[in-house]
């Protein structure tokens, strides 16, 4: 028996500390203390929220491996959220944003596919060991999960545990290197949210596409705008949790079925659940926003949605563990590199062609971090923004096999 080292297990109680760091930080994000005031120029409001659950979690305070709070958010809130989110989508508007989100996105795929292969030969010039190995302890076999994590997520991750078969210790080495690169990744895409301005100029990027569908929702949100009523509450929640229990039941369905009489379409993650779940309750609210359903908005639907995403963020702040990866700091080299190289390419490329960072950001977390973690960055910029980081994510989703599988084929070629 392993004994249990985490202070506070209760998760009512690890959900009153999380809903407790939420508070205070929109109090002093909101406060006139000169010393709050300086602090916040520099941090996001956003970025704690995500950053001291996982302060709290690396100190053994709380666990979020232990806890099943990131599940029921994941799962209930983040679905709730996006129908919520999508009622005042504009969807004219974000087609015409389809060409620079594209671009970032498949730039990200890409950069993470050539990105590992050439992080493992760079470190196999200097430290073989790290990158080294023979048969299922082959360090390559277990960085080929990462990619399809990377690029995809959870379901890509288990397909390339199945093809490649890395041993017990490589996968859970790779999965603490996996969870720390990715969390601090996202992290440091929130801090640069709030410099989007700054970013843009040297992007020479011209965010006025961006701006417009802004200004275009919240106008509309201010049009009709009123004092919600709790009846309106009500009819918020019921839409939003009532299509988050009708994706559930079409995955529940769909996901065993396709499983049993279609299994080579796990490939391309139809057989996942949580898939499901996002597609359904995604194009449910997208189909809502063109009935009157949509003057939900004028009573704050997107404002709990908001409130739901911001349980989301810390639930996902919660499972970065800062000390893990240091007990193999040969593999954070590697990390580090890769996520390097793909934060390379996108720059070149966004500057290149100036994009906004907007889609920078949005294309490499709808890779690195997937649907529960691409709406956080998109609503980072705006909460209006966050299903589009939906939507690239499912295209990982739909790629993460075939191109992760060609990025594990790639590291065992240059691998020592």
């Amino acid at each position: 028996m392993v004994e249990n080292t985490t202070l506070i297990t209760n998760d009512a109680v690890v959900l009153g500390i999380l809903m407790s760091i939420l508070g205070f930080v929109f109090w002093t994000s909101q406060s006139k203390n000169i010393i709050f005031r300086k602090l916040y120029t520099y941090v996001p409001p956003i970025l704690l929220c995500y950053f001291l659950p996982g302060i709290l979690n690396s100190t053994g305070v709380i666990s979020g491996s232990e806890s099943a709070l990131y599940t029921v958010a994941s799962r209930y809130l983040l679905p709730t959220s996006l129908v919520l989110f999508t009622l005042s989508l504009d969807l004219k508007e974000i087609w015409k944003l389809r060409k620079k989100a594209g671009l970032m996105f498949i730039c990200g795929s890409i950069s993470i596919i050539i990105g590992g292969p050439i992080a493992v030969y760079l470190v196999s010039l200097v430290s073989p060991e790290v990158v080294g190995g023979e048969g299922p302890d082959s360090v390559w076999r277990g960085l080929s999960t990462i990619a399809g994590s990377w690029i995809g997520g959870g379901a890509n991750q288990a397909a390339m545990f199945e093809i490649f078969k890395p041993s017990a210790d490589v996968f859970s080495a790779m999965v603490a290197l996996d969870v720390f690169v990715g969390y601090v990744w996202m992290a440091l895409l929130l801090f640069a949210a709030g410099k989007n301005l700054e970013i843009n100029k040297f992007l020479k990027a011209d965010d006025q596409s961006v701006t417009d569908i802004k200004e275009k929702i919240e106008s509309y949100q201010l049009s009709i705008m009123k004092i919600p009523k709790m009846e309106d509450i009500i009819m918020i929640l019921a839409v939003g949790f009532g299509i988050t229990g009708l994706a559930h039941f079409g995955a529940d369905i769909i996901a065993p079925w396709i499983t049993i009489n279609a299994p080579q379409l796990s490939t391309l993650s139809l057989t996942s659940g949580f898939f499901w779940i996002i597609i359904i309750a995604t194009t449910l609210g997208m189909l809502l926003s063109f009935t009157k359903v949509r003057k939900l908005e004028g009573v704050g639907s997107s404002r709990i949605a908001s409130v739901f995403l911001y349980v989301l963020i810390a639930t996902i702040g919660m499972q970065m563990n800062i000390m893990a990866i240091f007990k193999n700091p040969g593999l954070l080299i590697v990390g580090l590199i890769w996520i390097s190289i793909h934060a390379l390419i996108l720059i070149i490329v966004a500057k290149l062609t100036r994009t906004p960072f907007f889609f920078l950001a949005v294309g490499s977390m709808a890779n690195v971090g997937g649907p529960a973690s691409a709406p956080v960055v998109a609503s980072a910029f705006h909460p209006s923004l966050a299903p589009i980081g939906v939507i690239l994510a499912v295209f990982g989703y739909v790629i993460g096999t075939y191109g992760a599988y060609v990025s594990g084929l790639l590291m065992q070629a240059v691998s020592p």
